[in-house]
């Protein structure tokens, strides 16, 4: 009986630790493919920076004149209530170009999705209290997605050529969508204000850029394109014009853009 017993439990054996084997190089498996995917979205996002280094630039004074600055939405503020300073960052930009003769007109593109949040319109009052005149400003109600203000502002508002205004890490997205679809798309990096928000703001940046890949691989078009409409600008250059400006927000240390505001200041 102890012998029938003991060739039993031997025979039974090996299924266990071929079981075990299994699981182990599954694991393995999984491992390898995490780490490889990890790399892919990595290489994925330095291709982007190489691809549009070219095309960008982050000293004001070697910005080339441009026909319209392009100016990529976000909230006026953060979840928490307070004031966003990527948006306060983006809008002096814009603002230096237009007021440095850089830029004949501005067009901001945003979310627009509800009756309750409209990023256009905010931006279109900011840049109005930093002294670009409301005739000089179009407003793009759907630009839900970097994507969708690219392409919009080259078929539906008609703009062969453009300036991206962002922090740099979203205009060179921006650069490599546009160029992928055969748009003349530049751009112009606004101050990125660091620090923890900022790093957070890098790191989704990776996974936007995988999408941003994709999408274009895919040829995904924007949510919305609708009949085409005009871009206000400018007729008169005012080249050579040197104004400071600033949105009366607490600033970062070394901002590019002195502080000076232009009519009522924002609270």
């Amino acid at each position: 009986m102890d012998q029938q017993t003991s060739a039993t439990a031997s025979a039974d054996c090996p299924i266990p630790s071929r079981r075990r084997r299994l699981w182990r190089w599954l694991g393995l498996g999984v491992v390898g493919l995490s780490a490889g995917l990890i790399a892919v979205v990595l290489l994925g996002d330095l291709w982007i920076s190489w691809r549009a280094a070219p095309w960008i630039e982050r000293d004001l004074a070697k910005v080339e004149p441009m026909p319209v600055a392009v100016v990529l939405g976000t909230a006026r503020r953060t979840l928490g209530g307070h004031p966003n300073q990527f948006y306060r960052a983006r809008l002096e930009a814009a603002a230096a170009l237009f007021h440095q003769g850089r830029v004949q007109g501005i067009l901001v593109s945003g979310d627009n999705g509800s009756r309750y949040y409209n990023e256009p319109e905010a931006m279109r009052r900011d840049l109005i209290k930093l002294g670009v005149p409301d005739a000089f400003i179009t407003l793009d109600y759907a630009g839900f997605r970097t994507l969708d203000s690219v392409v919009r502002a080259n078929r539906v508002f008609g703009l062969e050529q453009f300036l991206i205004v962002s922090q740099g890490y979203h205009v060179e997205r921006g650069i490599f969508i546009a160029r992928a679809r055969g748009i003349q798309a530049y751009g112009y990096a606004a101050e990125d204000p660091g620090g923890a928000a900022g790093g957070r703001v890098r790191l989704r940046e990776i996974g936007a850029r995988a999408m941003a890949i994709w999408d274009v691989l895919s040829g995904r078009e924007p949510k919305f394109l609708g009949k085409p409409e005009p871009v206000k600008v400018r007729k008169d250059s005012a080249e050579g014009a040197h104004v400071s400006i600033s949105l009366s927000w607490a600033r970062t240390p070394g901002s590019r853009h002195k502080i000076q505001a232009f009519g009522p200041k924002m609270q």
